[in-house]
């Protein structure tokens, strides 16, 4: 069983969850930045961290078992895809570590998150991430 989630490219979780129907897309950053930075559409937001507290989630695994067993993914089984994807692909990945931990088998983290890092400039969306790549996204 590997110990950390794959790292993948944005354009590979997009071509993941064309490719399989099963595969969950999960936007873990928090409410304000799902609802306002905007998200991969189709994504389903569970915040790893959030507002008020700015704690990790402590139902985060639950949550995500939920939208397992609750059909979402078709597929009760813990190797249904589970991708994750945050800002720049920081939290995304220890979020996915934890999912591991609780015996997940098939979790990814998109590297590069949905803005990518910070350039010279300290802009986001100019050298990384989903928005960068022109994949669907959505904001409210």
């Amino acid at each position: 069983m590997p110990s950390e989630p794959k790292c993948i490219s944005p354009k590979e979780a997009w071509q993941i969850c064309q490719q399989d129907s099963r595969a969950l897309l999960v936007d873990i950053r928090s409410s304000m930045e799902y609802l306002f930075v905007g998200h991969p559409v189709g994504a389903i937001h569970v915040p790893w961290i959030d507002e008020p507290e700015w704690v990790i989630n402590p139902n985060f695994v639950t949550e995500i078992r939920k939208l397992m067993l609750g059909g979402i993914s078709g597929d009760s089984g813990n190797n249904v895809p589970i991708i994750l994807i945050c800002r720049s692909g920081k939290r995304s990945k220890d979020a996915g570590m934890k999912l591991i931990e609780a015996d997940f088998t098939n979790v990814y983290h998109v590297g590069e998150g949905f803005e990518g890092d910070l350039d010279e400039h300290h802009h986001r969306s100019t050298i990384g991430g989903w928005r960068y790549h022109n994949l669907p996204w959505e904001q409210c």
